[in-house]
């Protein structure tokens, strides 16, 4: 696989997080304003959780995406819409772009995420509610087999709930077939441990 994952370090990786969190592409993240300890006491308390877990992404070893996964019943959704078994959330947030942008880095991003998220066991539906204002993720949510259910609101915001099945990912990757490889059985850390 071109991209590996490794967890969140959150203070050893605040000052690379707070990097890309604080810039305005990013406003949606919700984080413009905070400083490098807020970002490692955000990322201490998600990994803290037990139900939300952070993740960074590599691309031949380097930093290039972040991507947050979570239960949904334990979760703000959980009194938005009715969570099924096999349900999981997903948050993904790509480095700031290089000088010069690859196309189509950021839909293999999201195929590798989404791969690894089908290849872990009982996970059925992929879930996301990014802003609803966000209309560059909602036409990248539906290349790969997002479908949309309507706007909720949570907490900090309306968002646009959608969902993928594991047959409306599969159908999507084969209708427009993406860079990476298929997509493998299961995603480990350096030391074998699944991730």
């Amino acid at each position: 696989m071109r991209f590996t994952f490794r967890c969140v370090e959150p203070r050893g990786d605040a000052a690379l997080l707070h990097s890309w969190v604080t810039r305005p592409y990013a406003s949606f993240w919700g984080m413009l304003a905070a400083g490098v300890d807020d970002v490692a006491d955000e990322y201490a308390a998600i990994q803290a959780s037990g139900h939300h877990h952070a993740l960074l992404g590599l691309d031949a070893g380097v930093p290039a995406f972040l991507v947050e996964e979570y239960l949904p019943a334990s979760s703000p959704l959980a009194t938005a819409y009715p969570v099924r078994p096999g349900d999981a959330g997903m948050h993904l947030l790509v480095a700031p772009p290089s000088n010069a942008p690859e196309s189509g880095f950021t839909t293999a991003v999201m195929d590798a995420v989404l791969a690894r998220l089908f290849a872990k066991p009982g996970v059925d539906r992929i879930v996301v509610e990014p802003d609803v204002r966000n209309t560059r993720i909602h036409a990248l949510n539906e290349r790969l087999g997002f479908r949309p259910a309507g706007v909720v609101a949570l907490p900090d915001k309306d968002a646009l709930l959608s969902f993928c099945s594991r047959n409306d990912y599969l159908a999507a990757r084969a209708a427009n077939p993406f860079t990476a490889p298929a997509p493998p059985a299961h995603y480990s850390d350096s030391n074998g441990a699944p991730l």
